[in-house]
């Protein structure tokens, strides 16, 4: 019998081996099924001017964590919301990057680029898990916020709007 994986667990050591490469200023050497093995940029950048492409898979997720984020939003913004809520928004973050995980089928250079946004997304979803000490986790919903953003400004997704804030 197979045993069914947490796509959130596949994301979460993919981004701790990012983590580790980002610290080191190294390149990641971790491969998808889906294509080639290549290097993380430092910052995000367009592709010669013009927003990455996307895939289905990609913007149904980045929506759906959109979504999720901005149904707590007002809570989140109040500080009202409980620690409960914020592990609950965590967890649908980390669901959601496994989903794009999994699904990856970016061209190596736009890969490369949503690594960046895929690694704000985990450390926001850690914090709001309460997984980082003396990290509040408001602090972690601003930095998915702050990861959404820069979805919409760097990947092509006409339907995706920030959430307004």
């Amino acid at each position: 019998m197979k045993r069914k994986t947490s796509g959130a667990l596949s994301a979460i050591l993919f981004a701790a081996g990012l983590s580790l490469a980002a610290a080191s200023h190294a390149a990641p050497t971790h491969k998808h099924d889906t294509h080639a093995e290549h290097g993380a940029p430092d910052a995000l950048q367009l592709n010669a001017g013009k927003k990455w492409g996307t895939d289905e898979a990609l913007r149904k997720a980045m929506d759906n964590i959109r979504q999720a984020v901005e149904a707590s939003l007002h809570e989140i913004h109040e500080n009202r919301l409980p620690a409960a809520g914020y592990g609950a928004l965590a967890h649908k973050v980390e669901s959601e990057v496994g989903n794009i995980v999994s699904n990856c089928k970016l061209e190596p250079k736009a890969d490369a680029q949503l690594h960046l946004i895929v690694a704000d997304l985990l450390a926001g979803s850690e914090q709001m898990a309460g997984k980082i000490k003396k990290a509040k986790r408001q602090d972690g919903a601003v930095k998915v916020i702050g990861a959404l953003e820069k979805y919409a400004a760097y990947f092509d997704d006409p339907q995706f709007k920030p959430i307004a804030h």
